[in-house]
């Protein structure tokens, strides 16, 4: 397996971990938001983040990586809304949940393998906020098909753009991990 394929591997065990522990206290809660909601939760992550890049500063003391922890769970928590919506359930056991989980990290996975096949790994030379930006500009996109209630000409759906804001963040989590290691 590949380095970044381990990296990816690494990161979407710790966002599912972090994931499974929150249904062990919470359950399927996440199940009554629409998904303009899933993506309003995106984009304050996203935007905070943003707005200390900008800044310079925080006033909470709240590292940036678990903001893009959060846009990983919420992105396959909107994946999960799309696949189960016409599944009226409030409460998806966490098995079902966790399967559910595994499958949309593997799809993302390759998706991410295919590209960086093509584009030779260009992320790695991106900075983390640009990654910011991207997400930011993909909530905008799944807006606009929201508001065409889900139809779009030639572009790609928001499944798309949830698959494109999860990798995003998971480039983020490794590039921050890296940042890490080289102060250590």
């Amino acid at each position: 397996m590949s380095k970044t394929g381990q990296q990816f591997d690494a990161v979407v065990k710790q966002c599912k971990d972090i994931f499974i522990k929150k249904m062990l206290d919470y359950g399927s809660a996440w199940r009554v938001m629409r998904n303009s909601s899933i993506v309003d939760q995106i984009f304050i992550k996203t935007q905070r983040i943003r707005t200390i890049d900008d800044k310079g500063t925080q006033k909470v003391k709240e590292d940036i990586g678990s903001d893009y922890i959060g846009i990983v769970n919420y992105s396959i928590i909107g994946l999960i809304q799309l696949e189960l919506e016409k599944d009226d359930r409030h409460d998806i056991p966490i098995e079902e949940t966790s399967k559910l989980f595994d499958k949309f990290s593997f799809q993302a996975k390759l998706l991410m393998e295919n590209k960086n096949h093509d584009y030779g790994e260009a992320w790695r030379d991106m900075r983390i906020s640009s990654f910011t930006d991207l997400i930011l500009m993909k909530l905008l996109r799944i807006r606009q098909i929201e508001d065409h209630k889900g139809k779009t000409l030639v572009s790609e759906g928001m499944d798309a753009n949830y698959y494109d804001t999860l990798n995003y963040a998971i480039f983020a989590l490794i590039k921050l991990e890296e940042k890490e290691h080289h102060a250590v």
